[in-house]
């Protein structure tokens, strides 16, 4: 899933940075497409894409963590197999 829309996530990004001077006019959807792709070529459309899933592993597995403690918690300190 992250592969499809990871670029949608780049384009966001650059909409949203935009034109720091002017904050009334910022770029279109399609011109930071554009410009992504003269720049870089399809490779900059996965720029970050790295950190990005770093940070979801780190997240998801502290998320998960969490969970399981907090079930081991209202379970009183004890495992349900027990």
């Amino acid at each position: 899933a992250w592969f499809f829309s990871f670029p949608l996530d780049c384009i966001r990004a650059g909409v949203q940075g935009g034109n720091l001077q002017n904050s009334f006019r910022r770029p279109k959807a399609t011109q930071v497409f554009a410009s992504l792709i003269q720049k870089n070529g399809v490779v900059g459309l996965y720029s970050g894409v790295g950190p990005s899933i770093m940070r979801a592993f780190l997240v998801s597995g502290s998320r998960f963590s969490a969970y399981e403690g907090a079930l081991w918690l209202l379970r009183g300190g004890r495992d349900r197999n027990k």
